[in-house]
């Protein structure tokens, strides 16, 4: 993801990056090497984006943000989606005005696309004709897969049968276009890995330990304000197909306030739906990341927290 540069260039502006799955501890370490560096905290997570989501994305409380400059967080309304191009399109302002400021962006987050975007740039694909974009989407799923294999069987052998968004996405792209997605993807632009000097941290702790906090965070939550942020966006009737209303937890709560589940099955299916986010997350940062990125794969304390903080402190002044 990250251009190196040869040792005799100019130097590079630094940015930190601490990047893996929910409850990884990552919001504990960049609150701390941003405290050590009086560096600027960038949120790189897609639920914590959304303003109405404070509590169920596990985003810093106002005292955590207190603490420390925060950048990214609640910034975008629940009626609006907010896709990664868009996201980089404001990460990189954040991170520019760090750097004219003198000071150290530090990007957080779990969502891998958005950080890849950032750093690798996007597909340049041309705006989908819309009776095409149309056409795909009023296909059963079945369908769309089946069609999917005989226009791009690369695309259909990498994505699993029942993920209709990027079905569509992959389908549409080479009706309208002719040119297979990956072959777009191929051409990326607009990243800004080789401009930066990257300090990246991976957290990849034990996933028995990581299901564990996830499950007690979610407990948390429940008395902490989730069940009035879900209440909020029922009443505001929107779109179930918004990224907002996808977020885990928020089906499920809502469900369970309708009266549809009880409160057992609603705390089960809301773990059971977490605990299959994050092997996805677990998934992607292990494979994805280029391999030199550090990896952490101990469980966090307040020591370690401060070992790492120390660790990427030296890494984004001295890289």
């Amino acid at each position: 993801m990250n251009k190196n540069r040869s040792s005799d260039a100019a130097p590079l502006p630094p940015l930190a990056l601490i990047a893996g799955p929910t409850a990884s501890g990552k919001s504990a370490l960049a609150l701390r090497l941003a405290e050590r560096t009086g560096g600027t905290i960038i949120n790189a997570d897609a639920s914590q984006l959304y303003a109405d989501l404070r509590v169920l994305s596990a985003r810093p409380s106002p005292e955590e943000e207190a603490r420390a400059s925060h950048r990214l967080f609640g910034v975008v309304d629940g009626a609006t989606t907010c896709s990664a191009a868009d996201w980089a399109a404001m990460a990189k302002r954040e991170i520019a005005g760090c750097h004219q400021a003198g000071t150290l962006p530090i990007l957080v987050g779990g969502t891998g696309l958005y950080i890849r975007t950032l750093l690798d740039g996007i597909a340049p694909v041309p705006d989908i004709d819309e009776a095409a974009r149309a056409e795909v989407r009023r296909l059963p799923i079945e369908d769309a897969y089946h069609a999917l294999g005989i226009a791009d069987p690369e695309a259909a052998a990498r994505l699993r049968p029942g993920d209709r968004q990027r079905i569509a996405r992959a389908l549409e792209v080479v009706r309208s276009t002719g040119t297979p997605l990956h072959e777009w993807q191929k051409r990326t632009e607009g990243g800004i890995g080789g401009s930066v000097r990257l300090a990246p941290l991976i957290l990849l702790p034990p996933r028995e330990w990581l299901y564990a906090r996830a499950d007690a965070r979610f407990a948390t939550m429940l008395d902490e304000g989730a069940i009035a942020e879900v209440d909020a966006l029922v009443t505001r009737r929107l779109d179930p197909a918004l990224p907002v209303m996808r977020a885990i937890g928020v089906r499920e709560i809502a469900d369970w306030r309708s009266g549809e589940i009880n409160r057992e099955t609603m705390l089960t299916t809301a773990a059971t739906a977490t605990r299959q986010y994050a092997k996805r997350q677990y998934t992607w940062f292990s494979r994805q990341p280029p391999t030199e990125w550090m990896r952490h794969i101990l469980q966090l304390d307040a020591d370690i927290i401060d070992e790492l903080a120390i660790k990427l402190h030296y890494m984004a002044l001295t890289q």
